[in-house]
């Protein structure tokens, strides 16, 4: 009797299990019209029946139903109702309802009635966020990245007006450099890969993670204060609208860097491939002293295990290299864990996974550096260094990110976790020439190898809080993101072989050296936390919010360098500049044969520990003055801190975690929007940020770059006329828009906007070193910058309906920027004024840009699944580095980047898609000059990186 009791409550089961199996499910959500916000607590019901829901704190509800076709009910007090025809439901799939928005109600409730087919506008939302915002903002939908078919967020970011790519992965806005631009993830600090920029690695992040791009063009009281030209901010998804499983292939070809036999490289790790290196380039664990290494028959054994410890390789070698390719899955989903519940909990999940491998060869490479020459009457430059030669590079990324979201009508926590590693293998051959004629020369000629490799990783946990109080209109949203990023250089390795009167080769310390093998190792630990607190009110009648919170960042990095030199007992002479006969064994001192040995040449100054807290409160109210004249108030107070454990490069100077900025510091905000009419806005707005300097810029360490040979100088080494006080740089800014909307995505602005800067940190060339390329970040001076920028994004329908699905949009940004400069680079400029030369106090800030120029027109068919775009950019000729006494000026050329994309998607229900590519159509190479009073530019830096095509394919399951 137990039994068949048991087996009816288990069929019962199986039963209700397969009638809930063959129901569908129905998700949207819903914005209020007015201001692009999400609504919590519309009702939504099922015309005619019972079955109904209520949005929850993202605005978003679920319903299951029977298949069949629906009409819903929405409502909610004090807006229309709204009535969607035609929801077609299928058995175990979901329906979705992108963008339904409710429009506040007039005197006369009016019952608004769309079909189903007719709401899903992809840019919507966005287009009315953008309207309503209170700050002048720009950005990318999640629905418009699939429509177009961006593989990955940069590929989105150049859809962005105002938003300029360079290298191919970091986001800058204005024409402004990284110093001024801001990247954050989810509303947070997150260091990138490279750990001394503030821009983050935008090629890293899988398109379909990502909810939405917003790049900020002012700053307003609840954002970080350390940015100027713009703050892009990344949201990551946490609860897919359907279950998606999506899987990615695609490879891509380069002439010049893909299966050319040519290529430079040489032998790693058996794990480089997973962009970490094994063990095979590590630094031995106990170094002996440098006494038990001297060359004595004493230490013979020491010296013979120690040199032989390490690869013997030290030249690069020519292969033949593999195409690039690249592959990805992503998964995610939401659950209803009790639809009859009055909470209506969901759990979420998302997980991706990518894979990168890419080959980069250039073998026509220069790196140059030049001088001004004594006479006053000649005004040409002189060559001091050449190095020409070739460069090979592997590069290796992997990314993986998983989260899990749990949501309740007023809840929601959020947890995700990434992890980024990132290898990259480095051979060069040059040939150096010096100039002996140059100021601070020897002259000699030598051929060099370089060898390199570059293990960096990110692991990044975010964990996130929102608590909607909705009687008391109250909203709180907290945040906790911990993350940990390593950059180790393991055994950089360079040897030159001077070449002497006789045609032989020899290493000589007055000339090209001896080799070397340098350790460097990076590791820092961010932790950021914020609280948010929201609270929705009225002011006379009209809709308003005050919003307070305080943050918490705090940075902590420990860098450590090891320099091992190679020097020989005897004078030795070579008949080839081959490094595979330096490392012989029978030239490896024994006590009474060979000559090499190896010391540590270590500098305690190129190590060094630091620290940030950074602690922010804030306070920002937004009403309506008048009727039509929002205004936004605010104010931000941070109190900032960074200490730093070093010691000056000779000795003198030691600081023990001792405090090197130490800053309490109120950033007042303010904003005015007058809406003109419904679709146009009139902006003006006045704030006060801060550019702040980095580690690496405050602290007294040397670091050489491997291959152009060039030596970074923190700003605490006093030398010239540098007392090594680095400081902050503090910026007013101003900015005026007219702006208007039309529907799917179109729009039309023109801002102007004015820039004071006190103290602006610029890269500056160290005249003092006449023999070597030493730069070092200082102080300048005083800054201003003014410009103009126009934007526009329009269909070309307006030209004849059959164009409906043709898109042009552009920016054109035009700046004018001057330094005032201070009196001791006025003084050594003026030292080698030229003969009819007037050399004025003021010149161009270095980093920006004069002109930013982006354009594109585009071709999307949501029936067909056809996308297809041509997008051009390119940045003006703009100020590097700030020469001074012998050295002159050195420019960053326009790159005129011209990339092609065109995607297809196949099936009944669009899930194959075919994507190709071709980038840098025009073959441009990215060209650096030194530039001097009538003088022919001399080239600084050349790097080609050549066309490539890709072809991609995806599948949705």
């Amino acid at each position: 009797m137990k039994t068949k009791k048991l087996f009816a409550i288990f069929a019962l089961v199986i039963i209700s299990t397969i009638a809930y199996a063959q129901k569908g499910t129905i998700r949207g959500t819903v914005f209020d019209g007015s201001t692009g916000e999400t609504l919590v607590g519309v009702s939504v019901v099922v015309k005619d029946t019972y079955i109904g829901t209520a949005t929850d704190l993202d605005g978003k509800f679920a319903l299951n139903v029977e298949p069949g076709t629906y009409d819903l009910q929405l409502s909610f007090i004090s807006f229309q109702p709204l009535t969607v025809e035609g929801v077609e439901v299928k058995a175990d799939d979901v329906t979705v309802l992108n963008n339904l928005e409710l429009n506040e109600s007039t005197v006369e409730l009016k019952d608004v009635v769309v079909t189903a087919r007719a709401i899903r506008n992809t840019e919507a939302a966005l287009q009315t966020m953008k309207k309503k915002s209170s700050v002048m903002l720009d950005g990318i939908s999640a629905a418009k990245i699939e429509l177009i078919g961006d593989g990955t967020a940069v590929e989105a970011a150049k859809r962005v007006t105002g938003v300029t790519v360079e290298e191919g992965k970091y986001v800058y806005v204005r024409g402004l450099g990284d110093r001024y631009s801001k990247t954050t993830l989810n509303n947070l600090d997150i260091p990138g890969l490279d750990p001394d920029r503030n821009s983050l690695q935008m090629d890293i992040f899988p398109t379909n993670i990502i909810d939405n791009m917003v790049v900020s063009k002012n700053f307003t009281a609840d954002l970080p204060a350390d940015f100027t030209g713009g703050l892009m901010n990344v949201t990551t998804k946490d609860f897919p609208d359907r279950k998606r499983i999506s899987v990615s292939v695609s490879t891509s070809y380069n002439p010049q860097s893909n299966l050319n036999s040519d290529f430079l490289t040489y032998d790693g790790g058996d794990t480089d491939f997973l962009g970490f290196d094994d063990g095979t380039r590590a630094l031995p664990s106990n170094i002996p002293s440098a006494n038990s290494l001297l060359p004595t028959p004493s230490n013979a054994s020491n010296i013979n295990n120690f040199v032989n410890s390490f690869s013997p390789t030290l030249g690069a070698k020519a292969a033949t290299s593999f195409l690039n390719y690249s592959a990805g899955i992503s998964m995610g989903n939401q659950i209803d864990l009790n639809p009859d519940s009055e909470k209506a909990p969901k759990l979420g999940y998302i997980f991706s996974f990518s894979y990168k491998s890419e080959y980069d060869y250039d073998d026509e490479v220069v790196f140059g550096d030049y001088k001004k020459v004594i006479d006053d009457s000649d005004p040409e430059l002189i060559y001091s260094t050449l190095r020409n030669g070739a460069v090979g590079e592997k590069n290796v990324l992997i990314g993986v990110l998983g989260g899990l979201a749990y949501k309740t009508n007023y809840n929601k926590i959020r947890l995700t976790a990434m992890h980024l590693q990132n290898g990259a293998s480095t051979a060069g051959q040059f040939n150096i020439d010096n100039n002996g004629d140059a100021i601070g020369q020897s002259g000699y000629t030598a051929p060099s190898d370089r060898l390199q490799y570059n293990q960096r990783s990110l692991t990044n946990v975010f964990l996130n809080g929102t608590h909607v109080f909705d009687d008391a209109g109250w909203e709180l949203d907290w945040r906790v993101s911990p993350t940990f990023s390593i950059s180790d250089d393991p055994d950089i390795r360079k040897i030159a072989f001077t070449e002497n009167s006789g045609g032989e080769y020899e290493f000589l310390a007055g000339a090209a050296g001896y080799p070397s093998r340098t350790w460097r190792e990076l590791s820092e630990i961010n932790n950021s936390a914020k609280i948010d607190l929201t609270k929705d009110y009225t002011v006379r009648g009209e809709g308003a919010k005050l919003k307070v919170g305080v943050s918490h960042n705090y940075k902590t990095r420990d860098y450590e360098i090891t320099k091992m030199g190679y020097q020989l007992t005897e004078r030795v002479v070579f008949e080839q500049a081959d490094p595979s006969l330096f490392l012989r064994p029978e030239n490896i001192y024994d006590g009474q044969n060979g000559y090499i040995y190896m010391i540590p040449e270590s500098s305690e100054s190129n190590a060094y520990e630091a620290n940030v807290n950074n602690l922010g409160f804030y306070v920002s109210n937004e009403f309506y003055a008048l009727s039509k004249l929002k205004t936004i108030v605010g104010l931000r107070v941070e109190n900032y801190v960074m200490r730093h454990t070093g010691q000056s490069q000779n000795g003198t100077r030691v600081l023990d975690n001792d405090k090197v900025l130490d800053s309490f510091d109120f950033f007042p905000t303010i904003s005015f929007i007058y809406e003109l009419k419904e679709d146009q806005n009139l902006r003006a707005s006045f704030s006060r940020t801060i550019a702040r300097p980095s580690f690496k810029e405050m602290s007294f360490a040397q670091i050489i770059d491997p291959i152009s040979n060039s030596i970074f100088n923190g700003g605490l080494y006093e030398v010239d006329e540098w007392d090594g006080n680095l400081k902050e740089t503090y910026i007013n800014n101003f900015d005026f828009r007219w702006e208007k909307f039309w529907e799917r995505g179109q729009n039309i602005s023109a801002s102007v906007f004015y820039k004071d800067f006190t103290d602006p940190i610029e890269l500056v060339r160290i005249t003092k070193a006449k023999a070597s390329t030493e730069y070092q970040p200082r102080n300048v001076g005083e800054g201003e910058l003014m410009g103009v920028e126009f934007e526009f994004s329009k269909n070309l329908d307006l030209i004849s309906p059959s164009l409906k699905n043709f898109n042009i949009n552009g920016n054109i940004t035009l700046t004018q920027s001057e330094v005032t400069m201070t009196d001791a680079e006025y003084e050594s400029r003026k030292e080698y004024e030229k003969e009819g030369q007037s050399i004025d106090k003021t010149r161009n800030m270095a980093g920006q840009s004069p002109y930013v120029i982006n354009a594109g027109i585009s071709y999307n068919n949501i029936e067909s699944g056809l996308s297809t775009g041509l997008f051009y950019n390119v940045k003006g000729e703009t100020l590097s580095i700030v020469g001074g006494d012998v050295f002159p000026d050195f420019y960053t050329s326009p790159f005129h980047s011209l990339n092609f994309s065109l995607n297809k998607k196949f099936g009944e229900e669009k899930r194959t898609k075919i994507d190709f590519k071709v980038s840098n159509i025009l073959g441009q190479s990215r060209e650096y000059f030194f530039k001097s009073y009538e003088a022919k530019d001399q080239l600084g830096e050349l790097r080609n990186p050549g066309r490539s095509f890709s072809i991609g394919l995806s599948y949705k399951f």
